[in-house]
């Protein structure tokens, strides 16, 4: 997606070689325009795969996935990172490892809100070891519901997420697949 990596390379920025910094436009500041462009190219990947609702993390997917929740016309849910005093016994829930914050969560999910019959799109701002979708994932299945697909925004294609879940044969689309980081250049997949 031209639009996405021209911000990428204009405003993103090289932390070291595993991290790259997009808070200006994709997970601190949020570009409404690009958050469109990103559900409507979302939407038009996955619109063959009957999509129910769209999940994503708190917070830094809720962006992207509201705008492609949008787009098909359904529910975005939003996996907790922790149980809200809110939230009594009826949820499922897993341990996730954060790769940024490098700490773990307890990612949950109430079970009013998915069912078998649902189809799911996750939408996530990035894929590094695959460690969140990996957990999204697990909280669907365990609730007998399908993952339909998975929407990534930006992918460090140099770390195993993208090949753990293609091994497990899941449909994963990313606009944006950085394959290098190193000297704090910012060099992507064509």
């Amino acid at each position: 997606m031209d639009i996405l990596k021209q911000m990428i390379l204009n405003k993103g920025r090289v932390v070291n070689e595993d991290i790259l910094k997009v808070d200006s436009f994709l997970n601190h500041q949020v570009d409404y325009h690009l958050m469109k462009e990103i559900g409507s190219e979302f939407f038009n990947y996955f619109k063959k795969y009957n999509i129910t609702k769209v999940f994503t993390i708190e917070s830094s997917g809720i962006a992207p996935a509201i705008m492609t929740a949008s787009e098909f016309k359904v529910p975005m849910v939003i996996l907790k990172k922790q149980k809200p005093n809110t939230l009594d016994t009826n949820f499922y829930q897993t341990p996730v490892k954060s790769f940024t914050k490098q700490s773990m969560y307890n990612l949950t999910l109430s079970k009013d809100y998915i069912s078998e019959n649902d189809r799911i799109l996750i939408i996530d701002d990035f894929l590094a070891n695959g460690e969140a979708a990996k957990g999204a994932i697990k909280l669907i299945e365990n609730a007998g519901a399908c993952v339909a697909g998975i929407g990534i925004v930006i992918e460090k294609s140099f770390q195993p997420g993208r090949e753990i879940l293609d091994k497990a044969g899941y449909v994963v689309y990313s606009l944006a697949r950085i394959n290098s980081l190193k000297n704090n250049k910012i060099e992507f997949i064509d």
